[in-house]
Formats: structure tokens, sequence, C-alpha cells
């Protein structure tokens, strides 16, 4: 499970940034997860929580806060700013999940919507991130 291997990194370093920081009890945990990274929020936030459970250490308990960045990207040719949403989605389960794996391949299925240039950067939403720890 995909959602797995990227909880016991989360976990991870939650746990070596509490060392880090001083933070002896950890009570929130935030993650950011990009919306190109098409991960099942709630199966991966069920298996930090899984994972913070086992840990009867600094993590044991803590909330587990888990928020989608929305893709965003940025025309080369004519300037707009756009997202997912404005481009019609990938169109395919296929598609969607070659974007997953690979999110510069987003190029191959996603049209500007303004000129129709496959020709953009992707200025947000993909990538998995500790966006907080909070504790004591």
């Amino acid at each position: 499970m995909h959602e797995m291997a990227l909880a016991e990194a989360v976990v991870t370093a939650s746990l070596e940034a509490a060392a880090q920081n001083g933070v002896l009890k950890i009570t929130r945990i935030e993650v950011r997860v990009g919306e190109l990274q098409s991960i099942e929020a709630d199966a991966f936030r069920a298996a930090i929580e899984d994972l913070v459970a086992v840990h009867a250490g600094a993590a044991a308990g803590a909330v587990v806060d888990v928020a989608i960045d929305p893709a965003r990207f940025r025309c080369r040719p004519c300037g707009r700013a756009f997202g997912l949403a404005d481009t019609g989605g990938p169109g395919s389960e296929d598609a969607s999940e070659a974007i997953h794996f690979i999110p510069e391949l987003a190029h191959a299925f996603l049209r500007c919507p303004a000129c129709a240039s496959p020709d953009f950067e992707v200025t947000a939403g993909r990538g998995v991130s500790l966006g907080a720890i909070e504790g004591d």
C-alpha cells in the first residue's frame, strides 16, 4: 500500500523533528499532500494514526491532520495560472495514475484552458510534506 509507505516516512520525520526541537510529546501532526499525488486522504490519515498508535513514545495519541494542496499550473506561452479543475482533468484513470507517479507527465494529458498549450509548469500540488508538528 502506497499510503502506508508514505505514512511511515511521515511518522519517522515527525519523530526526528520532535527530537531535534526538544519536543517530548507530539500532540498534532499536519501533513500536506499535493492533489497530483492522488492519495486517498482517509486511508493515508488512518495509516499514520495506526503507526502513531504503536509508538508508545513521543507520537502516541497525536492528532493527525491531512490537508490536500490543490494543483496549480502556469502556462509558459500565455502566462495564465490555472488549476486541475480548469483543464477538465486528465480524462482517464490511466492518465490520473500516470500523473500520480510522474507529475511531469501532466503535459501529455492537460492543456492550458486559455490557449490549449501543453507547455506549462507545475507550481503547486505535488509531493507529500510535513506541514507542522505541535507538542510539548
